[in-house]
């Protein structure tokens, strides 16, 4: 292929990309909701590690539905069992660093996704804009693999 046609393709595989915006640029709502939204997810995960019940609480829709695949079967707890699990200390049993990312992978009104990474766990959440509160409505999780 010549140059001329090298030219050619790159420059419309770079209008091809600029037609197919990326998943951050799907994010568009009010920092005050990107903002709580974040809060939400840190509540979940640092509560979790902390212990602190009342994070975890605060930060679950009552209808929560968090569920996990093990050993081929759908494993699920609800927000009350959540809020119990913390209160025991199950995430404080972590001795490990406790780094947390959340990336917001989109927004749509009053309904967000959201990746949520902590030292054990990758959470995909379901956030929901609830009397004007962002809270997780549901999470679908998995264990790291030990490196």
């Amino acid at each position: 292929m010549n140059s001329r046609y090298r030219y050619l393709t790159v420059f419309l595989v770079l209008i091809l990309m600029g037609c197919n915006p990326s998943p951050a640029a799907q994010v568009n709502a009010p920092q005050e909701d990107l903002d709580a939204i974040r809060q939400t997810t840190l509540d979940y995960i640092e509560g979790w590690y902390e212990g602190n019940a009342a994070r975890m609480e605060r930060s679950l829709h009552p209808d929560l539905v968090k569920r996990t695949i093990r050993d081929n079967q759908l494993v699920t707890v609800g927000a009350e069992e959540m809020v119990n699990y913390t209160r025991a200390g199950a995430g404080k049993a972590y001795q490990g660093d406790k780094k947390f990312s959340v990336t917001i992978l989109g927004v749509y009104n009053d309904i967000a996704t959201v990746r949520a990474d902590s030292p054990e766990y990758v959470d995909y959440l379901q956030i929901g804009k609830v009397n004007g509160k962002w809270v997780i409505l549901d999470a679908l999780w998995t264990g790291k693999q030990s490196k």
